[in-house]
């Protein structure tokens, strides 16, 4: 047995020092005032490096490869940038179009989607190259083009989408190569401005900005068409100003309830997510942007829009009340929990920091200096649909 341990000994500390690295503990924050990124890892809680000369940040986001080695970051000025995530630099970046909106990649990885804005379409690029494969103009029947929302991946190497102006949403079918079928589901709506796709990758469901109410597609059914559901989601008789429209990504589902921000009231709604239809609403602190459940789904945690845009407070899943609140400092924007939950990162912009919690005690473990934070994404994103 000694001869044994004495001959694993060496290749022991080989493996250590090797240089080798696995992916599943990093993750991206974005740097939106200064057009950079820093590579964080979530076991040491640090900063591994800084990267620069990402453009216009300013409503970025960030997909990641199937293998974690890559991220991409979609920036606000058409900005399609590949970073590797292990040699910590950029290793292709191209402009695709005038105003871009965020991005999506296929189900086998092979593929990136960009929703634009300007012009009004999808642009769809070999993940691995940044070579165009399919460009999809959002034209309405008069030949108008619409800007692009709420693009997500779904199962069966589908992009799914809203057209803002001409209120439909499309699904674009890449099973069958690099030139989609395109499926146009007209009229589901005024203004459709955000979306989001259900964890199991079943529903894909639009917000509209011009009316209330919420459009959903069944993607396991599309003959079915577009439904109406929530018609009491929105603005309602007599809304707060809206400072600033939620997230749909940042909807929580929990179990059988979908917890949503209330579109300019200080509340968030609990919805049974089997008929959809409203089970409570949760007075908060604030008009809510983003509510994420844990990932062991037993509390919602939610962040506000300006002014009230320092708190943080946490929904117990079983009691539907709040169980705390947090003052993180000016201007949360984003949260992220690590991917078992134990801990979720905070991004405060104004103070140039992200806070690190324990999920349970709310204790505040750490903090990172990071130049006007936003978005934290972490490579578990990588396996799951529309993330």
């Amino acid at each position: 047995m000694l001869w044994v341990l004495l001959l694993a000994c060496p290749l022991a500390l080989a493996g250590q020092s090797d240089g080798l690295r696995a992916t599943g503990d990093l993750g991206v924050i974005i740097e939106r005032a200064t057009g950079s990124i820093q590579i964080i890892e979530t076991t040491s809680r640090t900063s591994l490096a800084r990267i620069t000369g990402l453009g216009d940040l300013s409503h970025a986001s960030v997909k990641y490869s199937r293998d974690e080695r890559y991220a991409y970051i979609f920036g606000r000025d058409g900005g399609l940038t590949q970073v590797d995530m292990l040699r910590r630099k950029i290793t292709n970046r191209i402009i695709q179009s005038g105003n871009s909106i965020g991005g999506a990649i296929s189900q086998d990885g092979r593929l990136l989607a960009v929703a634009n804005y300007d012009p009004g379409g999808v642009k769809v690029f070999d993940a691995r190259t940044l070579e165009l494969v399919a460009d999809i103009p959002a034209k309405d029947d008069g030949g108008e083009r619409s800007k692009v929302v709420g693009l997500v991946d779904a199962p069966r190497q589908r992009f799914v989408f809203s057209l803002f102006e001409a209120g439909e949403i499309w699904v674009a079918d890449f099973s069958g190569g690099d030139t989609p079928e395109i499926t146009r589901h007209r009229d589901v709506g005024r203004q459709p401005y955000d979306a989001l796709i259900t964890p199991d990758g079943r529903y894909y469901i639009a917000g509209l900005f011009g009316e209330d109410g919420m459009a959903m597609l069944d993607l396991r059914r599309p003959q079915d068409g577009v439904q109406r559901i929530m018609d009491g989601y929105g603005r309602g008789d007599e809304p707060l100003p809206v400072f600033k429209m939620p997230h749909l990504e940042g909807w929580a589902m929990a179990g059988d309830y979908a917890f949503m921000p209330a579109v300019g009231h200080h509340s968030v709604l609990v919805v049974d997510r089997r008929d959809w239809s409203e089970v409570k609403r949760i007075p908060v602190h604030g008009q809510p942007i983003f509510v994420m459940a844990s990932p062991d789904q037993h509390a919602v945690w939610v962040n506000f829009a300006y002014p009230d845009n320092d708190t943080l407070q946490v929904i117990d899943v079983d009691t539907l009340e709040i169980k705390a609140s947090l003052k993180p400092g000016p201007a949360v924007l984003h949260m992220e929990f690590t991917p078992r939950g134990e801990h979720i990162w905070v991004s405060v912009r104004d103070a140039n920091e992200v806070h690190i919690y324990d999920s349970y005690s709310l204790e505040k473990l750490g903090q990172l200096p990071v130049e006007s934070p936003s978005g934290i994404f972490l490579t578990a994103r990588a396996h799951r649909i529309g993330l």
